[in-house]
């Protein structure tokens, strides 16, 4: 590695990204499962899209806002896991820093939106369960359309800082990012000046973004199961709640990661950095994957096309 990476400089043209420290001999098999989950990501939210997409009939909210998530979970896992790869499979270690600077601030607005889209897909679950008369005149194409728009300007306009913020900063120590990818915690902490301004931001993006998220998420489902318990019979409650498992499961795999990660990275000193890059990359892999299995197979309508998509290939 050539002195440029260790002697003192500001604002570097290049940053070197380690991959896994500490398991760089087992970057070929990691690779084996992460390529893996990315193509069975890739496929899954593809097949979503061309499905709905397709057939006229799911042209309705749920279906929408469905098709959002899964636009973003690929936008998401794209964002990361081609140069991820090549760092695995070719050694290719080298990002500029503009370069990595945009993905800081892609893979930040992206998470951002994900918990967004799955707030709004909460909000459908409510209008559908406590106003079903009211639900297609509540949500319109047209609102649906101005939901998506805000949540891509609320997660645009507060991502912003991250890389703005990271550019001001003198790198004088050293160039290598201790990660996969240019994540906002890691690079910032290359950097030789005080970064609280970075830190607090984004401490505060953490708890106004995913906080206030969970709440709204967290009163649309109390409302829920208020008007579920209302009901007359335990086969009706059941019946009713059943149209939200799919969400509350992609729910779980998106947040549970997600504050593992984000809280691990700024106070989990003692868990071991490779653990807590690991859980990082679990973060920005597994919902993508896992979301359109859930729905896929949870949700009958997209089964059932599913299905006969695959039996009319064969006839």
């Amino acid at each position: 590695m050539s002195d440029s990476n260790t002697t003192d400089f500001t604002n570097p043209s290049t940053f070197i990204l380690l991959g896994i420290p500490g398991l760089e001999a087992a970057h070929i098999w990691i690779s084996i499962p992460f390529c893996t989950m990315y193509a069975i990501a890739l496929l899954g939210n593809f097949t979503i899209l061309f499905i709905v997409n397709r057939d006229p009939s799911l042209h309705e909210p749920m279906y929408y806002f469905l098709c959002m998530l899964a636009i973003t979970d690929l936008l998401i896992s794209t964002s990361t896991m081609p140069k991820m790869l090549s760092i695995f499979w070719f050694n290719s270690r080298e990002i500029s820093f503009s370069a990595c600077l945009t993905q800081m601030y892609f893979v930040h607005s992206f998470s951002a939106m994900e918990s967004g889209i799955l707030v709004a897909m909460a909000f459908d679950r409510y209008v559908a369960i406590c106003s079903p008369l009211r639900h297609s005149s509540i949500l319109t194409t047209s609102v649906v359309a101005k939901i998506g728009l805000a949540l891509v300007l609320r997660s645009g306009i507060l991502t912003l800082p991250y890389p703005f913020l990271a550019r001001q900063w003198p790198y004088c120590r050293s160039n290598i990012i201790p990660h996969s990818y240019c994540r906002h915690i890691a690079v910032v902490n290359l950097a030789c000046t005080d970064i609280r301004i970075s830190s607090y931001y984004g401490l505060f993006n953490l708890v106004s973004v995913i906080g206030m998220d969970v709440f709204f998420i967290a009163v649309s489902y109390t409302l829920i199961l208020r008007a579920i318990f209302r009901l007359p019979t335990k086969d009706a409650w059941l019946k009713t709640f059943g149209t939200c498992i799919s969400h509350l499961c992609a729910i779980l795999i998106l947040y549970i990661p997600d504050f593992f990660s984000s809280l691990t990275q700024r106070f989990g000193h003692n868990v071991p950095l490779y653990l807590r890059i690991l859980f990082s990359n679990v973060f920005l892999l597994v919902p993508p994957m896992l979301h359109p299995i859930i729905y896929g197979v949870r949700t009958k309508q997209i089964r059932d096309r599913l299905l006969h998509l695959f039996s009319h290939k064969e006839t």
